[in-house]
């Protein structure tokens, strides 16, 4: 009796479904990938105008800056012209001025 030649099969060789069903063909598929979509664009727009909102205020922020800065150099510009010598006086301070050497840090 003569031995009959069996064939191996390895992993290479095992029918699987991954071809038969892709997932644009399944309508549940679409409609979850369309949801995640609309979704999405929800979420961006709402990133978009939260954006907008906070630009708006550093515009506004920036706006008030140069208004007081124009302010003060308007008030500068009042004050040296209204003294004779030409030079400016120094600005009271209110809180006495502190050496470098006053200044240490504890650990």
């Amino acid at each position: 009796m003569a031995v009959t030649k069996r064939n191996v099969r390895g992993l290479e060789h095992i029918r699987t479904q991954l071809g038969s069903a892709d997932g644009k063909s399944l309508p549940y598929k679409v409609y979850m990938r369309i949801a995640a979509l609309e979704m999405e664009t929800f979420r961006r727009a709402q990133e978009r105008d939260s954006a907008g909102f906070r630009v708006k205020i550093m515009e506004e922020r920036l706006r008030e800056i140069e208004a007081e800065k124009a302010g003060l150099l308007q008030s500068l510009t009042q004050a040296n012209s209204g003294s004779q010598t030409g030079a400016a006086r120094p600005v009271p301070r209110s809180t006495p001025r502190r050496s470098a050497a006053s200044f240490r840090l504890r650990y």
